[in-house]
């Protein structure tokens, strides 16, 4: 009796200390989930704030500020001159809001993107700024 519960007991030891990190959504979660939650902060800076809920704290965090001029664009004339204007050039005010659940062991066990700029087309800002994918420059018309 004795020997099944030492059993027993160590298998639910065993399975309590492993933890899974689900499928990653984004180049974010791919780049970050089960990294050191030192690593994250000393690059890209302090949290805001946390709560600690129990075994984990959830860190929110904000940054990746950045300016981005976006050129106006032109329809493709005859000749390869400029036609009409399709769109003026605008700038765009970028930054990055994440919420990272860190385990006991100071390991981010999922990372949750709370505020972002989306594109059309390519990585979103958090993807691009925090995920490390790399986009082609805007082109001018």
């Amino acid at each position: 009796m004795n020997f099944r519960m030492t059993i027993a007991a160590g298998l639910a030891l065993a399975l309590a200390g492993c933890t899974t990190v689900g499928p990653a959504r984004n180049a974010v979660e791919a780049r970050w989930n089960g990294q050191p939650a030192g690593t994250f902060f000393a690059q890209f800076g302090p949290p805001v704030s946390d709560v600690e809920t129990g075994e984990t704290t959830v860190y929110s965090w904000k940054g990746g500020y950045k300016t981005r001029r976006i050129p106006a664009e032109y329809e493709k004339g005859a000749d390869g001159k400029r036609g009409k204007r399709i769109s003026a050039a605008r700038t765009e005010y970028l930054s990055c809001s994440v919420q990272l659940t860190v385990s006991s062991d100071y390991v981010i066990r999922s990372i949750r993107i709370s505020g972002d700029r989306k594109r059309a087309e390519g990585p979103s800002w958090c993807e691009e700024f925090l995920g490390g994918a790399k986009t082609d420059a805007p082109k001018a018309g």
